[in-house]
């Protein structure tokens, strides 16, 4: 029994398949790219499609070489329209509470527009907490 050996050709088999696997996402995370920018004409979606499916290694390379810079700023992009879509929901959902913090903030509010005074504040602000 040659151990040694076995170990060996496990841990290579192991990192073939880890260098495949990476392979197939960044694929897949090029094909996203390729068809969320819109500023890339259907001619040239097809090329770049043809490239990667016939080429996966050569067009990927080729693909981040050319047109990495974009993909990065798309992505930041997208980020960024996540981020503002989560604080609005979560100002929504703040807007929506009901409870002493709603009745505070309401308060507040008026306090700011100057509906109300501040000693009205104070009993608005008093009432809520009791």
């Amino acid at each position: 029994m040659d151990f040694l050996g076995d170990f060996l050709n496990v841990l290579l088999f192991t990192l073939w398949i880890f260098v495949f696997v990476a392979v197939i996402m960044l694929v897949v995370r090029i094909f996203m790219d390729i068809f969320r920018d819109h500023d890339l004409s259907g001619w040239g979606k097809t090329g770049w499609t043809f490239l990667i499916i016939v080429f996966p290694l050569i067009g990927a390379l080729i693909y981040l070489i050319a047109r990495g810079k974009g993909m990065a700023e798309r992505n930041v992009k997208d980020a960024q329209a996540m981020h503002n879509a989560q604080v609005e929901y979560t100002r929504s959902l703040v807007n929506e509470a009901s409870g002493p913090a709603a009745d505070i903030k309401a308060a507040q509010d008026l306090l700011d527009a100057g509906t109300i005074n501040q000693a009205e504040f104070d009993k608005l602000k008093a009432k809520a907490l009791a």
